[in-house]
């Protein structure tokens, strides 16, 4: 069985394997921000063209880095990124969906993106103690005055995606989602139907899976890795997932890029499906 390498995200078209960012931020050292830029560099020489940071990564520093190492973007360059969610400190994530927030933090990530336009905008999360029209309202609003060219949510169910779309038109979805992590199936379910893009966070299961057997005899099968055969089968899933592994190491990249080009059979598919019970 094959699968399209490309999606359209509204009128964009990008390559169905993305690139998340969050952990090329929190270096210290400059030799180590410099290895940094160079694995955000090479991930668009391997040919991605999805990239997914947020203004919480860092404090805005992952918009930064992404800007000094990309910036002036090539035409074909999706940066995502993200607003609505905050880290005070470390471990601690807390909404934000106020609109006056949510306008001031967009204009933070048009600066620090060097960018007149966002290319896709997504609620990091829905804030429970704001109204979630008025939260739509503000993204809404960006994106009539020419801010944002597209937008999405993040971490939403089925109810809340269909609410969204009485206000807005949502050209993505991003959810945990991986081969042993399906709670999101019926949001991808939704998103395969209606030709939602569903972007796949943490699309490598941490621990548990890296050692499945079914896993093991499929990579041996086909020379590749687990972690390539994960990526593969979330390619295989559904036409609309657009798996974003993040690195920090340009081997790890060039593996996870790989994946992009591995094809995998109906029985192959089969044993994989049963490997989340």
């Amino acid at each position: 069985m094959d699968h399209s390498p490309t999606l359209k995200l509204g009128d964009l078209d990008v390559h169905r394997l993305g690139f998340g960012a969050m952990r090329l931020t929190g270096f210290r050292p400059h030799d180590e921000r410099s290895d940094a830029v160079h694995v955000a560099r090479r991930a668009v020489e391997l040919g991605v063209n999805f990239i997914d940071t947020a203004d919480a990564y860092g404090l805005g520093a992952n918009e930064e880095l992404l800007a000094e190492a990309l910036h002036p973007y090539a035409d074909d360059l999706v940066i995502a990124t993200k607003i609505g969610h905050t880290r005070p400190s470390a471990g601690e994530w807390i909404p934000l969906g106020r609109p006056e927030y949510l306008r001031q933090a967009a204009e933070l990530c048009l600066r620090r993106l060097k960018v007149d336009t966002i290319d896709l905008l997504q609620l990091h999360r829905i804030d429970p103690k704001v109204p979630a029209s008025e939260q739509f309202g503000a993204l809404a609003q960006l994106r009539a005055e020419g801010k944002v060219r597209h937008v999405g949510l993040s971490e939403v169910g089925v109810a809340q995606l269909i609410e969204a779309r009485q206000q807005l038109d949502v050209v993505s979805v991003q959810n945990r989602y991986n081969l042993t992590d399906r709670e999101h199936e019926a949001v991808l379910d939704y998103c395969t139907a209606e030709g939602i893009a569903f972007v796949a966070w943490l699309p490598i299961a941490q621990g548990g899976h890296a050692t499945s057997p079914v896993l093991a005899e499929i990579a041996a099968e086909l020379g590749a890795t687990p972690t390539q055969i994960s990526l593969a089968w979330l390619l295989h899933r559904s036409p609309v997932v657009v798996p974003i592994p993040g690195t920090r190491s340009a081997d790890h990249l060039a593996e996870n890029v790989a994946a992009a080009r591995i094809g995998l059979t109906g029985d192959q598919l089969r044993r994989l499906a049963g490997a989340a019970s």
